[in-house]
This record gives C-alpha cells, structure tokens and sequence, in this order.
C-alpha cells in the first residue's frame, strides 16, 4: 500500500509541475495582438550544453530537456523516544539544516506531510550524484538521531516546470 501511495504521489506532483509550467489559450479563444509590435528577424539561438544529469525528450516539435533530481521520503525512525524538550530541539535543527541546504542551492523543495502517518516529509534534493544527496540527507540532526528514517530516489523532471 506504501508503495502504491508513493507512485500516486510521484504521479500528481509530476502533474501538477506539468500543470504549472505555463497554459497556453484554447485552440479557438481569441487572443490580443499588438499592431504597434515591431517583427525582428529571428536569431538562431545556440542551444546550451546539457549538464551530467539532463538529457533531450523529443515530442513532436516540442522538445523537453529532462533533469535528474533525488526524491527523499523521510519517514518515522527507529529512535522517537526522546523527551519533549530534545524533540523540540531536533525539530529545529532540523529545519535549520533545511534552510542551510536551500541556500546552498542543494535541496530546492522541502516539507511535511499532511498526515501523521509513517510517511513524514519529503525532500527534491538538485545534486548530480545518489551519493551527494544521500551524504547530504545524513546532515539532517532528526535522520542521525533516528528519529527519522529515509528512501531516497531518484527523478527526472521537465526542465522549466519549477519546483522552486
């Protein structure tokens, strides 16, 4: 069932960055045009190299560039016997790590889950390697006290639909 769970998140979240990353009108709305608008000859655009975790999808006459990112479940540990005060406190290193990783352009999404199930957050951490994210997910104080626990995955998005 966990897992199930899973793939249907993985599913809606990819969605609805698909969703946001812009809505162009109907085939038959009208749209507003500005006679005034100068035409400039198009300039062909040198397309940027991809990076180690990017690679090209082709649609049509879209193309898509793809970028890895790594998915981590966080989940309840092993170790939740602490008392209130050193829970408290782990929260907040916690999420002082967080904001440490995001200024360090390292995890671009961050946040718990809406329920008090196992499942208890997720981080998209933007490194190139499993093994930078993992060494990163072990920083957090709540994962190296055992009070929670982590999958890590990895996951490609369109590049343009935002997470951030």
């Amino acid at each position: 069932m966990e897992k199930q769970l899973k793939i249907v998140f993985l599913l809606s979240v990819a969605l609805w960055m698909t969703a946001c990353a812009g809505e162009t009108p109907a085939e038959n709305e009208p749209m507003a045009v500005d006679s005034t608008a100068v035409v400039e000859e198009e300039v062909p655009v040198e397309k940027p190299a991809l990076g180690p975790n990017e690679f090209e999808i082709q649609e049509g006459d879209t193309t898509y560039i793809m970028k890895q990112y790594f998915m981590c479940f966080l989940k309840t540990g092993p170790n939740r016997d602490q008392d209130s005060a050193t829970a408290a406190q782990l929260q907040a290193d916690h999420q002082a790590n967080i904001g440490r990783l995001a200024e360090e352009d390292k995890i671009h999404m961050a946040g718990p889950m809406g329920d008090d199930g196992d499942l208890r957050g997720i981080f998209v951490f933007n490194t190139t390697t499993f093994e930078e994210a993992d060494s990163l997910v072990r920083t957090d104080p709540a994962v190296a006290a055992g009070r929670l626990a982590y999958e890590l995955h990895p996951w490609w998005v369109a590049k343009g639909s935002s997470v951030r």
